[in-house]
């Protein structure tokens, strides 16, 4: 049974950490996000929500990118970056400001009494190796404009992998990294997202969000 299958079989449970009297924050979608019944991208996506929509938020996940709305007649799981707070009326990204917002933290639990321990990968599951500490000593780099540049002009099919997509992950031998003339690192889009590659090691230097 794979990972994806493992996951979705699974019950789950929500917790909030600032407790029940916590009230729902208002939010606002920065652009075009997708909607996931879980926080990860291994879980479905439940639809679309449009820029600018209106969101009620309940909370993030603490260390993580995700977080819990109701948008659109759809209640999932969406990326902070891509959410916004009005305050004193300025527009603030939920990612860099979730202590001066005061973003609930909670937490997404499995609850499974028959199978315990870690769910293992199938075979045909594609994962993103996991980031050691420190990033596995990958220093994220700042290239300069003109390869962003390169990569919009030269699209690649996007490759849709397991997990988090983050400086020091390692992609798998079977994701293909394309090569940008002149310059030391390749490029590949996963997820969604182009990323600059290290082609000797396969690890992750830098993601365009």
């Amino acid at each position: 049974m794979s990972l994806r299958r493992n996951l979705l079989l699974a019950g789950f449970v929500l917790v909030g950490s600032a407790g029940l009297a916590q009230a729902d924050m208002s939010a606002t979608t920065a652009t075009d996000i997708e909607v996931r019944s879980g926080p990860g991208s291994e879980f479905p996506t439940i639809g679309v929500a449009t820029r600018g929509s209106e969101a009620t938020l309940d909370g993030c996940i603490e260390g993580s990118r995700w977080c819990r709305v109701d948008v659109n007649g759809m209640r999932g799981w969406v990326y902070a970056q891509y959410l916004s707070v009005e305050q004193n009326g300025a527009s603030m990204v939920v990612q860099d400001h979730r202590d001066d917002l005061g973003v609930p933290t909670i937490t997404y639990e499995r609850t499974d009494s028959v199978k315990t321990g870690s769910v293992q990968p199938g075979p045909d599951d594609e994962l993103l190796g996991s980031v050691d500490q420190n990033g596995g000593n990958v220093v994220a780099i700042t290239p300069p404009g003109e390869i962003r540049t390169y990569i919009d002009e030269n699209p690649v099919d996007t490759v849709q992998l397991d997990d988090d997509v983050a400086v020091g992950a390692t992609l798998p031998e079977s994701v293909e990294v394309h090569r940008i003339p002149n310059y030391q690192y390749s490029y590949v889009e996963v997820n969604r997202q182009p990323v600059l590659v290290d082609p000797g090691t396969r690890r992750i230097v830098y993601v365009y969000r």
